[in-house]
């Protein structure tokens, strides 16, 4: 089995309700999410892609497509709060906002990441660990051995 890792950086804000601190206020962050899947390189010799567990370009493409796309240069806020009301008033001004189900810390984020990812794979790919930097010294990790 082979682990194959693809780096991706989207900006995004978000604001957290009901936090004690400095992020309770809208702000965003350079984010860097490393994606990494595992499985067994192909070993037929007529296809294409021979000696590849996925194609980085494949791997991209669902990434840049389910999480990229959405999230880079949005703000997101969790549905269920009075950050609604900011949201619709963002929405009216043509921003990007994205209305989740959880906070969005890095850890709620990267929860959602790997459902959305893990589904998009081909069977044969298996979604080992997501990593999201959400600041230069500051970083969560996900790993599917740890949530089976």
């Amino acid at each position: 089995m082979i682990r194959i890792t693809k780096q991706f950086f989207f900006e995004t804000g978000h604001a957290l309700y009901g936090y004690d601190g400095k992020c309770r206020n809208v702000h965003g962050h350079s984010y860097k999410l490393a994606v990494t899947v595992i499985g067994k390189p192909i070993d037929d010799k007529n296809h294409v892609k021979l000696g590849m567990v996925i194609d980085f370009g494949d791997l991209k493409a669902i990434v840049k497509r389910e999480i990229v796309d959405k999230f880079d240069h949005a703000t997101v806020f969790n549905k269920n709060t009075p950050h609604v009301e900011l949201a619709k008033e963002l929405e009216k001004r043509d921003h990007s906002v994205l209305l989740v189900d959880y906070q969005p810390t890095s850890e709620m984020m990267l929860i959602d990441f790997a459902a959305i990812i893990a589904k998009n794979l081909p069977s044969e790919i298996k979604l080992h660990s997501l990593k999201l930097q959400e600041t230069g010294t500051s970083h969560a990790e996900w790993y599917a051995s740890d949530n089976q």
